[in-house]
């Protein structure tokens, strides 16, 4: 089994601020779901090297039937993909990348103009993974055969009377390699990845 490696480099921390999205009414809510009720989303976090944020809908099935007052709940993957190697290349041959922190914030936006925050979770990766899982003090390793980092379901509760759409939103702290090989650095980043979600009010499920 291919085994990570530890390092004792301190890690360079980069700045990365949260953007903001743009505030919505009910009429100009658009949800990030596909029509199967997923989405997968993107970020360079080095030169070729991309993580990827798959999100997806569990229960219920179908993004119509979320509403307000019925529990809901979603399930996420975290992956990382070099492409300047083969996808079946061994880990030794890849730059490594390390998911240290991930946290899920929620705000809701109401026909109100108020705002609530259903979820709010923040953990180390590291915990919610079986114990054999490649990692070290960096972190968890995303870029491995094992298929990076998966939770089947989050649940995400009742929300206000009021509410149209539910945005999440993800912070996920890594440590990327800058090379392969010996020499090799780690830097430290927090990718943000926001997931607006439509919640089906009365009048629209008449």
């Amino acid at each position: 089994m291919e085994r990570a490696l530890r390092g004792d480099d301190t890690p360079a921390v980069v700045s990365a601020p949260a953007p903001t999205p743009a505030p919505t009414d009910a009429g100009t809510f658009v949800s990030a779901l596909s029509s199967d009720g997923s989405v997968s989303l993107s970020t360079d976090i080095a030169d070729q090297l991309e993580l990827r944020l798959d999100v997806w809908i569990v229960e219920p099935k179908r993004a119509a039937e979320w509403t307000a007052e019925i529990p809901k709940a979603f399930g996420y993957a975290v992956n990382v993909y070099d492409h300047l190697v083969d996808e079946k290349a061994v880990l030794a041959d890849k730059r490594r990348a390390y998911l240290s922190s991930v946290a899920i914030n929620s705000r809701t936006s109401q026909g109100s103009g108020q705002v609530a925050s259903p979820l709010q979770f923040s953990a180390d990766p590291r915990a919610l993974v079986p114990r054999d899982t490649l990692r070290s003090e960096r972190g968890l390793l995303l870029n491995s055969y094992q298929g990076g980092f998966l939770v089947p379901q989050t649940r995400l509760g009742e929300l206000p009377a009021d509410t149209y759409g539910v945005t999440l939103e993800f912070a996920l702290t890594v440590e990327v390699e800058d090379s392969v090989g010996e020499g090799s650095a780690f830097g430290q980043q927090t990718v943000y990845e926001y997931v607006p979600i439509a919640i089906t009010t009365p009048e629209q499920g008449e």
